[in-house]
């Protein structure tokens, strides 16, 4: 990955959570890693532990930057959270899935979605 489209992700992911912290979510954590891949953000709503997927780009010439998360990004997302309840042991609270994706312009767009892997 290039230097140039690294920060475009570390700004995305910055507008992302920023976004979500206005709706009133806690952030807990970014940039979770582990062997089998990586979560953007981990927060909190409520009662529900929220893992976030962010997806940045700078215009939607190809699509929306939601379009990019696939079945195999939801596999990998959800291996990622079990690591992170395991080792926190947070089994038995309730968990959530968001997708945000940002698009960097003139004006920066945000959107949201909820249970963004749901139909996966």
């Amino acid at each position: 990955m290039t230097f140039a489209r690294l920060k475009l992700g570390e700004k995305g992911e910055a507008l992302a959570v920023a976004y979500l912290q206005s709706k009133g979510y806690t952030l807990l954590q970014q940039n979770f890693r582990t062997k089998s891949g990586e979560i953007d953000c981990i927060l909190q709503d409520g009662e529900e532990l929220v893992f976030v997927e962010v997806k940045t780009r700078t215009n939607g010439d190809f699509g929306s930057p939601l379009e990019a998360v696939d079945r195999r990004k939801w596999q990998q997302i959800t291996r990622v959270a079990q690591e992170y309840l395991a080792q926190t042991k947070g089994f038995d609270q309730a968990v959530r899935f968001d997708v945000v994706g940002v698009i960097i312009g003139s004006t920066n767009t945000i959107e949201h979605i909820k249970n963004g892997f749901e139909g996966f």
